[in-house]
């Protein structure tokens, strides 16, 4: 618990070491996206139909935006916030990414150019990097062990 106090400033705002690791960690789920995307792209380009590929590319660009939109609203809503303060975020603007992201994928099955389950596949590009992190960091725990 006092490691958590100790984190934490007087302003209530995280120590800079901690707000350092974070901007690490983001630019590694980014970096895995951006090679998990063209990887499953190259390779859906020589092995599937056209709609597959066009509904990977489709969920991966969703994905991308998805999380652009996420993080900015994430910013507003902790950005300058006091602790215990009201977020500055209404919940409409909130659900309004959710259905800006269902309207598209909905006109694009409606015109037939996609395939849904590839279009899904695509818009998990960020759980496959936040794997891809969990293997990265489980094999440097096992390889860098302290021995007790």
């Amino acid at each position: 618990m006092n490691e958590i106090a100790d984190s934490v400033g007087a302003s209530g705002r995280r120590a800079p070491a901690d707000d350092e690791d974070g901007v690490a960690l983001e630019r590694r789920l980014l970096r895995s996206m951006y090679v998990i995307f063209a990887l499953a792209v190259v390779i859906t380009a020589f092995l599937a139909p056209w709609r597959v590929l066009t509904g990977l590319l489709l969920g991966g660009v969703l994905s991308f935006f998805n999380h652009r939109w996420l993080r900015g609203s994430l910013r507003a809503v902790f950005g300058g916030q006091s602790v215990g303060g009201r977020p500055r975020l209404s919940a409409a603007r909130y659900v309004l990414r959710y259905f800006v992201v269902g309207s598209i994928i909905a006109a694009a099955y409606m015109f037939d150019i996609i395939s849904i389950v590839a279009t899904l596949s695509g818009l998990c590009l960020f759980v496959a990097a936040v794997m891809v992190e969990a293997f990265v960091q489980l094999y440097f725990a096992v390889v860098y062990r302290e021995e007790t």
